[in-house]
């Protein structure tokens, strides 16, 4: 594809009577059966395409390495890098447009504008990521939406036409017609109004696409007398540009986007920038009045402007260029920093007519080509049908007559728990015919892992609840806790009952075995409880067996195991005594030495950074500082004297 010399309003006749519409993707077949067969052969190498841009062909090596410069190329070939979709040239054109910097190669009047442009394609790259989406299946594959649209002429030329030019661009039925139509010279020629912002640029233009119609005929009569050279056939009649200072350097965007994100800033920039964006809408409005005459005439208002930045053009009380005018039209490709000389580029190339010279197979196998690019469609994922939820058992609604009993149970094992004897005496003195013997199995619906209340007292540690149900309740003591290789509730860990390091504990065994209430008692005070009940009441129960109780403790082994603590402590006395006489003797039997007081010691310095520590080393140090040999002697035998009462009393307690 390659730009002609060909100009949209002055197209050769022969080449329009020759035209026919075509779609990029081929017609059907019966359509192609009517169409005459090309008398040119196709060439063996085929077309040059671009893998990376959708549809792009080239006629020479120039021209694709051309395109491979372009921000097109550069921008796609990073979107597939980072896994994303490519797009056409037209859908980068709507990308660029809704940027408020210009991309790179853009022509600039600063040079230190240039380096700011040097990584624009990465930031288009990152703003538009999450845009990116998959094109629609269907509609990607029969009817791809491009900015040109394409006229055949037999037997291998194709012009391509933008389709903003047309008055119903969606329309492409009259594509044809009006195209024709366009030739037809008007009176004062056709004008367009072309207008571009961007990052504090603007740039504007009123130029002239067609010669008027008068010229035309006085170019006729001109020509019968002697020839000159003919008008060009674009003119510009308007033009202007300027700058204000609006976006941060490199950073991009304009300040009041960035004031509507983060909330406004306070810096001088900032103040600088909000202003700046305030001069520029009004120079540009402004110049619309201006220019107002103009615009009213022209033929197309070509706007490249951000979202916000297209409010300064339309939609604004009493507004040159009233909001949904059918004339307002944006460029469908690419576009640099807006300068003139970028406006005149536009200009050139949208009034220029694309040619291409391919035959009708290269131009199937180019379709073909396409169409394989285009992603598949992705299957709709089936949602399997959710499972139906298991129902669950109804609860059968409890009688009052239950509830009742629920609750007496609830308060019964509160009153274990807690220790409460004397309400737990009451209670059951009342409610034991309800409830059934002293050893019922509690229910499983309170959630104890416990068999009977013995257990639970024990358990929970109360020396005053465990004999009232051994020695008054006369509980069983040797109903085995429930056992988890039976499917029954596992203990806890922190109550095996288990106690090794207690000459009266049960001899451990394997986890799972089978245990009692004595194994869960976790005091020595309540296990005592039950060895006293063996003792006193053996008959009972099978104490030592069942009850797992190690040794029965009666009156006589407490009085005998006291009397032999009163014996330990006794003889505990009696050595620290001989110790201390002997101690005196030693210091009898040295012989006497006069020794000269040591002169009084000098008072440290006090300071006020020092810290003064409670007991310790240096405490008993500074106590017999500055005593004699038989005075600091003296002091220690009574420090001795006074740590060994102290464990005396310690033995004495226990």
């Amino acid at each position: 594809m390659a730009q002609s010399h060909y100009h949209i309003y002055s197209l050769p006749q022969e080449l329009l009577d020759t035209l026919t519409p075509r779609n990029l993707v081929n017609t059907s077949v019966e359509s192609r059966a009517s169409t005459p067969e090309p008398a040119v052969a196709t060439t063996s190498s085929g077309p040059r395409t671009c893998n990376a841009c959708l549809g792009a062909t080239f006629l020479d090596l120039e021209e694709q390495r051309t395109h491979f410069r372009s921000d097109w190329h550069r921008y796609n070939v990073k979107t597939r890098l980072k896994g994303g979709i490519p797009v056409t040239d037209a859908a980068f054109a709507q990308l660029v447009d809704g940027l408020e910097d210009s991309i790179s190669g853009s022509a600039s009047s600063d040079d230190e504008d240039a380096s700011d442009e040097t990584d624009a394609v990465d930031t288009l790259v990152n703003k538009t990521k999450r845009l990116a989406r998959s094109p629609s299946p269907d509609s990607s594959r029969h009817a791809p939406q491009t900015a040109l649209t394409w006229f055949h002429s037999p037997p291998s030329t194709q012009v391509g036409v933008y389709k903003a030019l047309f008055s119903e661009p969606k329309d492409e039925s009259t594509y044809l017609l009006e195209l024709k139509d366009m030739q037809r010279p008007v009176e004062n020629g056709r004008t367009w109004a072309m207008f571009m912002t961007a990052g504090g640029h603007f740039a504007g233009a009123i130029v002239r696409v067609s010669r008027p119609e008068e010229d035309e005929e006085a170019q006729a009569k001109k020509n019968r007398k002697k020839p000159k050279a003919p008008k060009p056939e674009i003119e510009v009649l308007l033009h202007k540009t300027f700058h204000r200072y609006t976006t941060r350097r490199k950073q991009g965007g304009s300040q009041s986007v960035n004031d509507n994100a983060k909330g406004p800033a306070k810096s001088a920039g900032a103040q600088l920038r909000r202003y700046g964006e305030q001069a520029l809408r009004d120079d540009i409005r402004n110049l619309l009045v201006e220019w107002a005459d103009d615009i009213r005439d022209c033929e197309r208002i070509w706007i490249r402007a951000s979202v916000s930045n297209r409010k300064i053009f339309v939609g604004y009380d009493d507004a040159i260029i009233p909001k949904g005018d059918d004339r307002l039209r944006t460029f469908p490709f690419p576009t640099r920093r807006p300068t003139q000389s970028e406006l005149s580029r536009c200009l050139s190339e949208l009034t220029k007519v694309k040619v291409s010279h391919l035959t009708e197979d290269a131009l199937r196998a180019q379709d073909e080509a396409y169409v394989a690019s285009l992603p598949k469609p992705k299957p709709i994922p089936v949602a399997p049908a959710p499972a139906p939820e298991p129902e669950k058992p109804k609860q059968s609604k409890l009688t009052k007559e239950e509830e009742a009993l629920r609750e007496k149970w609830t308060r019964l094992l509160e009153m274990v728990n807690k220790g409460r004897l004397e309400p737990l005496r009451a209670f059951w003195e009342r409610e034991a015919a309800n409830l059934g013997p002293i050893d019922v199995q509690i229910p499983e619906w309170t959630g104890e892992k416990r068999a009977t209340l013995l257990q639970v007292a024990a358990q929970a540690g109360h020396e005053d609840v465990t004999h009232w149900l051994l020695e008054d309740a006369h509980a069983d003591p040797t109903i085995a806790v429930p056992n988890p290789k039976l499917g029954e509730p596992e203990l806890d860990e922190a109550d095996d009952g288990y106690r090794s390091d207690a000459s009266d504990s049960p001899i451990s065994l394997p986890k799972g075995s089978r245990r009692t209430a004595y194994d869960l008692a976790r005091t020595k005070a309540v296990r005592d409880i039950f060895r006293r009940s063996a003792a006193a009441h053996p008959d009972f129960w099978d104490w030592l067996g069942a009850a797992r109780v190690p040794s029965a403790l009666s009156k006589q082994m407490e009085d005998e195991r006291e009397e032999k603590k009163k014996g330990r402590r006794k003889g505990l006395k009696d050595r620290v005594k001989e110790r201390e006489a002997r101690e005196r003797e030693k210091e009898k039997e040295k012989p006497a030495v006069v020794e000269t007081p040591p002169p009084p010691p000098k008072p440290a310095p006090q300071s006020t950074s020092t810290v003064h520590r409670l007991g310790g080393a240096a405490g008993a140090a500074e106590g017999v500082a500055g005593l004699t040999p038989e005075m600091r002697a003296k002091v220690e035998r009574e420090r001795r004297a006074r740590a060994a009462e102290a464990r005396l009393k310690a033995l004495g307690s226990r």
